[in-house]
């Protein structure tokens, strides 16, 4: 998905059983120009839902990004006809594509709208995991959110996010790691915040190493075990105290 010579030989990725395998099917592009290895790009994975707000997205860029600032938008979904258990997921592509069609030109040229293949999980997965290391800033810019799982692997993977101050989000962003939308109807507010961090790579990368240690510190499987364990650990320990004081059982 970026301007130049294809790669002599196809892209590998390791499975959960620690096999390595190559990608075999290809994501579908539609765009007018690709971005070239070192132009910024903003990037927003998600479900073809209207509360993902991929549309949102498509207007703030086009409308308060593109006319002066840097960079590239890409909006990745899953392949719609892959996608049985979803029938708004068609419609709303669709609706993006037709805003796409109707952009200004020089919007056009800078907006990728990217489907990928679901056949295989894991060969989905290492595809995502492409797209959002390779971005300069990750956007979630949902309307309504519960815990946003892009947000916390575009963290880990230490680029700033763009989220909108709903659910989970509120408590994933926190100050300095990326931007909190207060409003997500905002598009200018977003405009604002994408055009600062595309065009500002330095500050980027510092909220993106703050955003990579606050999941290390706060979001890891590990961490929620040990929690877990610590609770655990303390609710018998009351227990046991409670069953051996005077009047309890023994």
């Amino acid at each position: 998905m970026l301007d130049g010579a294809a790669p002599a030989v196809p892209a590998r990725f390791v499975r959960r059983d620690g096999d390595m395998d190559i990608i075999t099917r290809p994501a579908a592009v539609i765009g007018e120009a690709l971005p070239g290895p070192g132009d910024p790009v903003l990037v927003q994975v998600s479900r073809w839902d209207r509360l993902k707000d991929m549309a949102g997205v498509m207007r703030g860029f086009a409308d308060h990004v593109a006319p002066g600032g840097q960079g590239y938008l890409m909006l990745v979904g899953p392949a719609v006809t892959d996608v049985s258990d979803d029938p708004e997921g068609a419609a709303v592509y669709g609706e993006c594509l037709l805003q796409w069609h109707d952009l200004p030109p020089a919007a056009r040229a800078r907006t990728l709208l990217v489907t990928l293949p679901l056949e295989d999980i894991e060969e989905n997965a290492a595809m995502v995991n492409a797209l959002q290391r390779h971005a300069t800033v990750i956007a979630q810019k949902s309307l309504a959110e519960g815990f946003g799982l892009t947000v916390s692997e575009g963290m880990w993977k230490g680029r700033p996010v763009i989220g909108s101050a709903v659910g989970g989000i509120i408590d994933q962003i926190a100050d300095g790691t990326g931007i909190l939308l207060p409003d997500p109807a905002d598009l200018e507010a977003f405009g604002t915040a994408a055009g600062l961090l595309l065009g500002d790579p330095d500050q980027a990368a510092r909220m993106g190493q703050a955003a990579h240690a606050r999941v290390r510190e706060h979001y890891l499987g590990d961490l929620h075990l040990l929690r877990y364990g610590r609770l655990l650990g303390r609710l018998l320990g009351e227990g046991l105290t409670a069953r051996s004081s005077p009047g309890g059982r023994r």
